[in-house]
């Protein structure tokens, strides 16, 4: 089994209204310095933070909380003390299904080589997948002098870990194009005029109503709810926010103007998530081809073993998009803070498997779904290849029977915050493992992905419709085809 697994970091809000004393990584900070002129020598520098503020008059001040906490005081978007708890918990019920319930991962690691981890340029997902990490492989499970994990990290301007306005210029297009659609079908419906008779009041003077434009966003305003909900009272908004009507309203048109293009449009899908789908599928793809089919030895050079698990640091809208673009987001709310979403590749083996290879110890998990071999080559060889090895980013529909025959004996599972999700054109006779729904076969799931993902990415991005063109919707989403 390779598990690639994407979480979302718990932040605080866009707008925020008083100062949260919720970070006490800043009492603590560590920076690396140079102790030489010519940097032979290093060593780390701890400090503590506090936030200077400017008052009208250009007056000099320092940020406090409600209790007058001068250290500790967050910046905008920075990952709470809540937010660093429940992502070491993730890490910690991660270690306790993969490592001690099931044996799929050791319990002790001497390298990270077959752990891929990834962050998106935003600073709380660099924590979050960080403490994740640390959950699963506390100091104390790492051998004495193990090579530092790498994290993997893109620019801005490459990043897909989540729905890039700012680099993908054609998709900016189409997100805009959707939340003007969302504006124009509530902001003078009875749900928002019921909100407007419970926050309006709040809102303010330059923007006097609630509206799904407004400033704040409507969605803007369910960031703030629901980063207030997790923590302290004394940053709480007044009580008519946390009203039962007052939620769903919120949570119902937040989602559907951010996520609805995704269970509409094949090109929002690609551009806003695809590339990201096929870096999942072309990693899970190359498991297969390291392991082998059931019951089968590959006999290729040992370089290394192949990839056991991804964690990826990211955010809501990389989360709901992706369900969505499976078909797998029908009435969901919003993603709560901490959420994760695992991408499991499981391997029936035949019913009569092969002795483990030399130095390749069989636990029940291995025997049941599949273990590699000490003469596999490592996925990330695979992954960093070219020629006909390589057939992850490859469409489905072009592989010859050969290669097919990789894919032959896997499944694909989602899980959403331990829940099982159902990716819908996997449904169907023949698509998944007889008996099980949720099992999608590896070959359907990649002619899935491949249908959302894009060819070229940047180019396709750079593709600007003048006007935004004509809005596509009613295009399905899960299915292989259309």
């Amino acid at each position: 089994m390779f598990q690639v697994l994407i979480m979302m970091d718990k932040d605080l809000p866009d707008v925020a209204w008083i100062d949260w004393p919720y970070c006490d990584v800043a009492k603590r900070f560590v920076s690396v310095v140079t102790t030489s002129t010519d940097m032979s020598s290093y060593d780390t520098l701890t400090f503590r933070r506090r936030i200077e503020t400017i008052g009208a008059t250009d007056t000099t001040g320092t940020a406090a909380g409600p209790r007058g906490e001068r250290d500790g005081v967050c910046q905008l978007g920075e990952l709470t003390n809540e937010g660093r708890s429940t992502t070491l918990a993730l890490g910690q019920r991660l270690r306790r299904l993969y490592v001690d319930q099931l044996g799929f991962l050791p319990a002790t690691i001497s390298s990270t080589d077959d752990i891929y981890l990834r962050a998106s340029p935003i600073q709380r997902a660099l924590d979050s997948v960080q403490q994740a990490f640390t959950g699963l492989y506390p100091a104390g499970t790492r051998a004495p002098g193990m090579a530092n994990p790498i994290i993997f990290q893109r620019t801005k301007d490459d990043e897909t870990l989540f729905p890039n306005e700012a680099s993908c210029k054609r998709y900016k297009q189409l997100i805009d194009a959707f939340r003007q659609r969302c504006a124009d079908r509530w902001n003078q419906s009875t749900d928002m005029d019921y909100l407007n008779s419970r926050i309006g009041k709040y809102m303010p003077a330059k923007s006097p109503q609630v509206l799904v434009d407004s400033h704040p966003r409507l969605s803007g305003i369910l960031d703030t709810v629901n980063s207030t909900r997790a923590h302290g009272p004394d940053t709480r908004l007044p009580a008519e926010f946390y009203e039962e009507k007052v939620l769903a309203i919120i949570d119902k048109i937040s989602v559907e103007e951010w996520f609805e293009g995704y269970k509409q449009n094949q090109e929002m899908r690609k551009l806003g998530i695809g590339a990201l789908a096929g870096d999942i599928t072309e990693k899970m793809v190359a498991h297969a081809e390291t392991v082998g089919p059931p019951g089968v030895d590959r006999k290729h050079a040992a370089d290394g073993q192949p990839l056991r698990i991804g964690l990826s640091g990211c955010h809501d809208t990389t989360l709901a998009p992706l369900l969505a673009s499976f078909g797998a987001y029908d009435d969901e709310p919003w993603p709560p803070y901490t959420s994760h979403l695992a991408f499991e590749l499981l391997r029936k083996v035949s019913t009569t498997p092969p002795p483990p290879s030399p130095g390749i110890t069989r636990t029940w998990w291995s025997s049941f779904f599949g273990a590699a071999t000490a003469s596999s080559p490592s996925a990330a060889s695979i992954l960093s290849s070219g020629g006909a090895a390589r057939i992850g980013r490859r469409s489905a529909s072009s592989l010859s029977e050969a290669e097919r025959a990789r894919l032959q004996g896997y499944y694909v599972r989602i899980r959403y915050n331990d829940r099982v999700m159902r990716v819908a054109g996997c449904r169907a006779p023949g698509k998944h493992l007889e008996g099980d729904e949720s099992l999608c076969t590896l070959e359907e799931f990649k002619r899935i992905a491949d249908r959302i993902t894009p060819a070229d990415w940047k180019r396709e991005c750079a593709m600007v419709v003048e006007g935004g063109g004509e809005l596509k919707i009613g295009q399905r989403a899960g299915y292989s085809h259309a």
